[in-house]
């Protein structure tokens, strides 16, 4: 009744993707508290920015150690200590008394701790299913999505009812009694490598004429090129909008909207991966960002915002798990989670990075204009690699 694609299979995916909502928050809340940290510490936006950024370099460090803990000591050991992390770490932050501590509590609490509540669970996700396991991991990264569209929405209400201090402590609580429970569903440990799930990946890194460590640098480099795309609008949408003069709550109204299609595009990519293979669904999904990005450039009007920002989450959806089906395709089995966190560290990276720089480039140009450039820009660096890798896979099978 434990094995691979059993019914417990499923349920198990059901607690996992209800973690990976719940874990979402270190993600997606912290751009919701910009304006108001910018208010409180007389801080410009690439300042207030900077906490992104230090979320990001955490939940990809923690997207490692976490990957690495999850294949050796399963998921729920691994899941508490990361629950007990996170809601530690709203707690902190909550009682920063200066900006750069609460960067500090965003990075190496908050951050390392939703970390596990994302790819590492995917990876074990990916032991319990063969037959639809590239839809069974799409699914489990929607929880991210799904949290997305919820926690800024509800961080925004509370800071709207009471102050961004007070939503942070709330968040430590719901999130301390919301994980603990769903954690006990995962106390089975995952097949073993030599069996069901566990047999050997489709392919290997030598197929594409790479060493495995080299396919693995390659694929950091593109997920830093679409992560750096991706940032822009999922960081600066919420400040973009009160530029434009729409208020904060229709910013994350936007953000919500971005995510809301995101959750039909992780599913949509899985099952589009378990027909055609990870790379094929990467180079659609990175190709389909960069027509979003296009689009901010022309929109700023509140109805064509709603629309772009559908787009763009409809869009980019199916770009990150596909890392993910990828990895199962040409590494071990029993790599799993270490590979997969090297490669979303490099995404979160990215993501680190283009937070960064979207808030730099404002504060230089004093618009987003030249933010989302340089978000196409990275996107298309994003589009040669992947493209590459698989005219190096095809020109393989061709002449096999």
């Amino acid at each position: 009744m434990q094995g691979v694609d059993s019914r417990y299979a499923w349920w198990r995916l059901a607690a996992a993707m209800t973690l990976s909502a719940f874990g979402a928050v270190g993600m997606w809340g912290v751009v919701v508290v910009f304006p108001a940290l910018q208010v409180e510490f007389g801080a410009s936006r690439a300042e207030v920015s900077f906490s992104y950024t230090t979320t990001m370099l955490g939940f990809g460090a923690g997207a490692i150690l976490f990957g690495r803990m999850i294949d050796r000591r399963g998921a729920f050991a691994t899941m508490v200590l990361a629950t007990l992390l996170l809601s530690a770490g709203y707690a902190a932050a909550a009682l920063a008394p200066d900006l750069w501590l609460f960067a500090a509590a965003q990075g190496l609490l908050i951050g390392f701790g939703s970390a596990a509540a994302f790819i590492p669970l995917v990876a074990d996700t990916s032991h319990w299913f063969l037959k639809r396991r590239g839809l069974a991991m799409g699914i489990c990264a929607s929880g991210n999505y799904i949290g997305g569209a919820a926690w800024p929405m509800l961080t925004d209400i509370l800071i709207q009812s009471h102050d961004w201090r007070t939503a942070y402590l709330t968040i430590a609580v719901i999130c301390l009694v919301g994980m603990l429970p769903v954690c006990l569903m995962l106390r089975p440990r995952s097949p073993g490598h030599g069996t069901g799930a566990g047999a050997a990946a489709p392919h290997s890194a030598r197929s594409l004429g790479l060493s495995p460590n080299g396919l693995q640098l390659w694929l950091g480099i593109a997920g830093v090129g679409c992560c750096v795309a991706m940032a822009m609008p999922q960081v600066h949408i919420v400040a973009y909008c009160v530029d434009l003069g729409y208020g904060t709550t229709r910013g994350v109204e936007m953000l919500a909207i971005m995510t809301l299609p995101a959750i039909l595009s992780r599913v949509g990519s899985g099952w589009l991966a378990d027909r055609v293979g990870g790379l094929p669904t990467l180079l659609l999904g990175s190709t389909a960002q960069a027509v979003s990005l296009f689009g901010y450039l022309v929109a700023d009007g509140l109805v064509s915002l709603y629309v772009v920002s559908a787009l763009f989450g409809l869009f980019q959806g199916g770009i990150i798990p596909s890392y993910g089906v990828i990895v199962r395709e040409y590494f071990p089995p029993r790599e799993a989670g270490g590979r997969m966190g090297i490669a979303i560290c490099a995404t979160i990276f990215g993501m680190a990075l283009g937070g960064w720089m979207g808030g730099v480039l404002f504060d230089m140009t004093g618009s987003y204009r030249a933010a989302f450039i340089n978000g196409i820009a990275w996107n298309a660096l994003n589009g040669a690699i992947v493209w590459w890798l698989l005219m190096r896979q095809n020109r393989r099978l061709v002449f096999a």
